[in-house]
């Protein structure tokens, strides 16, 4: 795509309505840091700096606070986190440090240079909060872990990745039961509360697959099966928009193309699209086409996705697409890429490819050639290559 760049990834993680009406209520409730002080729960250093933070209005006196006084954020907001057992104060202090992450992504630097000086990962700190019981505590501290890890310095890897994939993994899968009626609603959260909640983390994966590295783990922790799951079942517009986009930003590397030929991603994808009913989800799947099909780098690979997107008659969809008036221009780039991509693909097509194809995908359909003596006479001995792929 040609605007639609990978850095819109960024936003990502955007609040849902939830947490950002939560974040502003949570805002509003200011703490009274000196009760702590009194107590002896809160160190007089770390009392004096968060007061004085506070009171820094204006972005430009909150920057130049947290460059010549970086470090000492970092310790306070981690000391007073850890040390503060109270949910709504450990709120407030999450949604600081997210609003501080968010206004400028730079500052996971101070986490990173403090978490080295006591040979931890800045990660370390909030990786914990994900085993809380409060959804909001939860949430945040799953924001800020994904904005440490995309935006830092440092790459997440080893044993926290592993533990951050699964939790989003786990978080993902059980809307998968909520949808399918499986799992009973625990707690007060509704369901609507509930589907936002896991928006957000969707939204945490969106961020970290901007990084290719966290791609390939991704992949290698199953998650695309996770992402194929929720697709699968009847999920909200947005969480399908969001897997969908998850898809697209895997697909930006060719390894990756080569990788997800075994997954079933093009048949479930040309389903939506028939079905769709929302611009940016067309929009996001034709994007997620035309990765598939430029950034291969492997003329079969390229090939058999193609196949399997005329195998999926989405041509058909495209030329009922390209019919309709579009507000973004990406759209109409894409449809008369893929127009010209899959047009070319027709004309190379062979029975045999379209039979192969069609078998992979599942949609066999006997077409008069399929029934001629002369094409598995031809063909037969094909059925042999690979290792017997096709038999299998």
């Amino acid at each position: 795509m040609t605007k639609m760049d990978i850095r819109g990834a960024v936003d990502a993680a955007v609040p849902t309505n939830i947490i950002a009406a939560k974040a502003a209520e949570v805002r509003a409730n200011k703490v009274n840091w000196q009760s702590y002080l009194q107590g002896q729960m809160i160190s007089a250093e770390d009392c004096e700096f968060i007061q004085r933070f506070e009171m820094k209005r204006s972005p430009e006196e909150k920057q130049e606070m947290l460059q010549t006084e970086g470090s000492q954020c970092a310790k306070t907001f981690i000391n007073l986190m850890t040390h503060i057992s109270k949910e709504q104060t450990v709120q407030y202090i999450l949604t600081m440090v997210d609003d501080m992450l968010q206004e400028n992504h730079q500052r996971v630097s101070i986490f990173f240079d403090y978490a080295k000086r006591s040979k931890n990962t800045a990660w370390s700190y909030f990786l914990p909060m994900l085993n809380r019981q409060d959804l909001f505590t939860v949430h945040m501290a799953a924001r800020i872990i994904a904005k440490l890890a995309a935006w830092g310095k440092e790459l997440m890897e080893g044993s926290d990745l592993n533990y951050y994939f699964n939790w989003i993994k786990t978080q993902l899968s059980s809307q998968k039961l909520r949808g399918s009626g499986v799992a009973a609603e625990t707690g007060t959260v509704s369901s609507s509360d509930s589907s936002q909640y896991v928006q957000c983390v969707a939204g945490c994966l969106q961020l970290m697959l901007r990084v290719n590295e966290y791609r390939f783990a991704w992949v290698e922790a199953d998650g695309v099966n996770c992402i194929m799951g929720v697709l699968s079942n009847k999920c909200g517009f947005q969480l399908q928009y969001q897997m969908i986009f998850s898809i697209w930003l895997l697909a930006f590397s060719p390894q990756m193309c080569e990788h997800l030929r075994r997954y079933n991603i093009i048949p479930v994808l040309s389903d939506i699209l028939q079905e769709s009913v929302k611009e940016k989800v067309t929009r996001i799947i034709l994007a997620a086409f035309r990765n598939f099909l430029e950034k291969s780098t492997e003329r079969e690979t390229r090939q058999e996705y193609a196949l399997a997107m005329i195998q999926c008659k989405v041509l058909k969809q495209l030329e009922n697409l390209e019919q309709q008036k579009y507000d973004d221009e990406d759209i109409s780039e894409d449809i008369k890429f893929l127009l010209e991509k899959l047009g070319e693909s027709v004309q190379d097509l062979s029975s045999f490819d379209e039979y192969s194809s069609e078998l992979k995908s599942g949609r066999l359909e006997w077409s008069p050639v399929h029934k001629s003596e002369k094409f598995w006479r031809e063909n037969a001995v094909r059925l042999n290559e690979k290792n017997y792929e096709l038999l299998k």
